[in-house]
C-alpha cells in the first residue's frame, strides 16, 4: 500500500454489519470510512460532496432494474471501485459488475487483502495523466466500441466485468478527449487501430 488514504463509502442497511466492518477497518490507517448509508437513495443525496475511492455495497440494496447497470447509479463516481458485500445468495451475473466480493464469512486478513487489491487497481487508473497513451487493453476496448458493441458484449468478449469496461471507456474518453462513439471510431481509424471496412 502507498501513503495515500483511501476514502471508503459503505452502503449497508444492517447497523450491526456496518458497525462491524467499520471497527475492522479502524486499525488500518490507509482506509478511512467517510460515510455509511442504509441505501443508495441516501448516498446519492451526498454524492456531489463525497469523492470516495471505494464503494462497499450490499447488492441487495440496489433495486432490481439497476442490478445489471450499476453505471447508471454510480456514474458520477468516476474512478471509484465497487466491492459487493455479500451474506446471502446473489446471482453470479450481478456480481460480475463489481471489482471484487467480500463474503461475510471471510477472515479479517482476507477482507483487507481484497480491499487493498481493489485500492491498488483504483490508484493505477486514477493516477494516469490526461492525454497519456492508451494501454493495449484500452486499444482493444476502443476497437470494440468503434465496432458498435455494447458494454455487455465487450465484457463477454474480453472476459472482464461490465464495470471494468466502463472504467476503461472513461479512461479512453479522458485520454483522447473524445466522448462520442462516432468520434472514437474516427480516432481508431486515424490511428490505424481499425480498418474502415470493419465498421458496420
Amino acid at each position: 500500500m502507498t501513503n495515500k488514504k483511501y476514502k471508503i463509502i459503505l452502503i449497508e442497511p444492517s447497523a450491526i454489519i456496518a458497525t462491524g466492518l467499520q471497527e475492522l477497518l479502524k486499525s488500518y490507517k490507509d482506509f478511512e470510512i467517510i460515510g455509511v448509508f442504509a441505501d443508495c437513495e441516501h448516498y446519492s443525496e451526498h454524492i456531489t460532496r463525497l469523492h470516495p475511492n471505494i464503494l462497499i455495497i450490499n447488492p441487495a440494496v440496489i433495486d432490481f432494474r439497476h442490478r445489471h447497470c450499476l453505471e447508471d447509479l454510480f456514474d458520477s463516481s468516476e474512478s471509484c471501485s465497487l466491492i459487493a458485500l455479500v451474506y446471502q445468495y446473489v446471482e453470479p451475473e450481478v456480481l460480475k459488475h463489481y471489482h471484487t466480493t467480500i463474503d461475510i464469512r471471510d477472515s479479517k486478513d482476507k477482507i483487507i487483502k481484497k480491499i487493498e487489491s481493489v485500492a491498488n487497481t483504483a490508484t493505477v487508473s486514477s493516477e494516469q495523466p490526461d492525454a497519456a497513451e492508451l494501454s493495449e487493453r484500452e486499444k482493444e476496448i476502443l476497437v470494440s466500441v468503434a465496432k458498435g458493441k455494447i458494454n455487455k458484449e465487450i465484457a463477454e468478449e474480453h472476459h472482464i466485468s461490465i464495470h471494468t469496461v466502463i472504467t476503461h471507456r472513461k479512461n479512453i474518453s479522458r485520454k483522447t478527449g473524445i466522448k462520442s462513439v462516432s468520434g472514437l471510431t474516427v480516432y481508431a481509424i486515424l490511428n490505424n487501430l481499425l480498418d474502415i471496412s470493419e465498421v458496420e
